[in-house]
């Protein structure tokens, strides 16, 4: 057998079939299509000049095509890690940038150590928690540009006070237009979900119609937007404009140039020492949650399609688009939901998409940003509305109501904190589903069949935390028996056991025998019984089923 290629590029380039490329071109041009005005309003919930999110949105599509393992991925900024973004670089373009490139240095460090299994940490009820919570404070922090409101402030609960206390300086322009682009957009989703896929039998006019609304919504993003930068261009030609605008963006591609590891400011330079000090906790945050965004997208859509990922290439991948990025001032990026779902859904048959999405991207870079002066705000915030809103999951508490309820704890705990701070509530979200996990292993399902003897059966493997609930248990009833009875340990579910758990076992047999009992173990699996034979436990009996015993 032939040795696989290290680089992925090298496992479907060599067989590269020419009916792929159409469909990889129009792929790439849905993608495109949506990934420009999407770039604009992200830089916006980043609190970062609007150039960015298109300076961020190119990079990714490049090195994931030669790097990455699933062929649907689309890597670019995100509403979640925009989230992030505004909250650790502080509205600064240079703390963004660095920022960027320290977090890509963290994800090749985490791909080269094969140290993705640390993600299995944050559960599931925490992942949909922080999303929810997100939805919500996403689209909370655009009701200002859909309202045309201006100075309110960024944490969410002064956000809700300010924006209600204020809602009478509504600009009547701003909240039209915003809530009819809302309108559309969410006319066009619906309209796209429903769509019946047209056969080929069915006649031309049919296959076309098809066509025509399947490209206007899933390209809806950039119809919306050009058709709200059309009616405010209309205003000001006729010399008045009710709306808030993008405004200037500087017009060609990014200079390539490695980050600024310091700050100018009036009064000297924030050196790079404080500026790691004061992104803190970020530096942990952004890294992992870009992780486990790009991971858990690839996993769903490689499942969905019937093909394997490499997670730790995956990591990689991310890494070296995030380094390579912080040098044409991207900030941090990663895997993007909606993208990813545009290219499934085009038929993206390669990673290939990618280099028409970011060619598309560097073209409008190049010879269309004159044009984003007259992008009302307010079409971008429905944009972002529109893409976050699917993130909040209603059903996930009805279903761990039914399913798990101990797991809506960290769930509740990682939504309510997220509204405090995002890095409080998945920090809390984690702990919590950690403590639960602990509560499991420390106090294991103990079943005790009463009759001549006890008949003790461990529902787990043995480890120190539950070393002493189980004497307690053990103890407690082999001693309250009338007349007191001798115990047989059935281990049959016990696949390892700690060294307190052997320090415990030898105190149990102890423990009974001074009261004149004994201690036998039964259906103790070979890796548990060599353990306990080395340990030389006094009076230790092993019976290989509990029939003999």
């Amino acid at each position: 057998r032939c040795p696989r290629p290290a680089l992925p590029i090298l496992r479907w380039l060599p067989r590269y079939s020419r009916a792929w490329l159409p469909l990889d071109l129009l792929a790439g041009l849905a993608v495109g299509l949506t990934t420009v005005p999407q770039a604009l309003a992200y830089a916006e919930l980043a609190g970062l000049p609007l150039q960015y999110g298109i300076y961020s949105s190119f990079m990714g599509c490049f090195v994931y095509c030669f790097l990455g393992t699933a062929k649907d991925v689309t890597l670019g900024p995100t509403a979640i890690m925009s989230l992030l973004v505004s909250s650790y670089a502080f509205h600064e373009p240079v703390y963004a940038i660095l920022l960027a490139f320290l977090s890509g240095c963290i994800q090749l460090a985490m791909g080269l150590l094969h140290l993705g299994f640390l993600l299995d940490f944050i559960s599931c009820p925490v992942i949909k928690g922080f999303t929810s919570a997100a939805s919500i404070t996403i689209s909370f922090n655009q009701i200002k540009n859909i309202l045309g409101l201006q100075g309110i402030p960024r944490q969410f609960f002064l956000q809700v006070y300010e924006t209600l206390r204020r809602i009478g300086e509504t600009r009547t322009g701003d909240a039209v237009l915003g809530l009819t682009c809302l309108a559309v957009l969410t006319g066009l989703q619906a309209m796209k979900s429903r769509l019946p896929r047209a056969a080929p039998a069915e006649p031309l006019a049919v296959r076309i119609s098809y066509l025509i609304v399947w490209i206007s919504a899933t390209a809806r993003n950039a119809l919306v937007v050009l058709f709200a930068g059309l009616v405010a261009y209309s205003f000001q030609v006729m010399g008045s404009q009710p709306f808030r605008l993008t405004g200037s963006i500087p017009q060609g591609l990014p200079a390539f140039r490695p980050p600024r590891f310091y700050l100018a400011v009036p009064n000297g330079t924030v050196p790079f020492q404080s500026m790691v000090e004061d992104m803190g906790v970020g530096l942990a945050m952004v890294p992992l949650m870009g992780l486990l965004e790009t991971i858990a997208i690839a996993k769903a859509f490689a499942s969905q399609n019937g093909y394997r990922i490499d997670p730790n290439q995956e990591l990689l991948a991310l890494g070296v688009a995030n380094v390579l990025g912080s040098f044409v001032s991207s900030y941090p990026i990663t895997g993007s939901f909606g993208r990813t779902a545009v290219n499934a859904q085009s038929g993206v048959c390669t990673p290939a998409g990618g280099l028409v999405t970011g060619a598309l991207v560097l073209l409008s870079l190049a010879y269309l940003t004159s044009l984003f002066y007259y992008i009302p705000k307010a079409a971008l915030a429905a944009v972002i509305i529109s893409a976050v809103v699917p993130m909040f999951d209603v059903g996930i508490f009805r279903t761990l109501w039914r399913v798990k309820r101990l797991d809506l704890v960290p769930l509740c705990v990682t939504f309510l904190l997220c509204f405090w701070e995002v890095q409080y509530g998945i920090v809390a979200g984690v702990l919590v589903s950690v403590i639960v996990l602990l509560y499991s292993i420390a106090r294991p399902p103990i079943k005790v069949s009463e009759g001549a003897v006890l008949l003790v059966q461990l529902g787990s493997s043995l480890h120190f935390p539950a070393v002493e609930h189980l004497r307690n248990s053990v103890c407690n009833r082999a001693l309250a028996a009338s007349p007191p009875r001798s115990v047989i340990l059935d281990c049959c579910h016990v696949s390892s056991i700690d060294y307190t758990g052997v320090v415990g076992l030898a105190e149990l047999l102890q423990e009974l025998r001074r009261h004149g009992l004994s201690l036998a173990f039964c259906g103790l699996k070979d890796p548990v019984l060599q353990v306990l034979l080395s340990a030389d436990l006094e009076g230790f009996r092993h019976f290989p089923s509990c029939e003999e015993a």
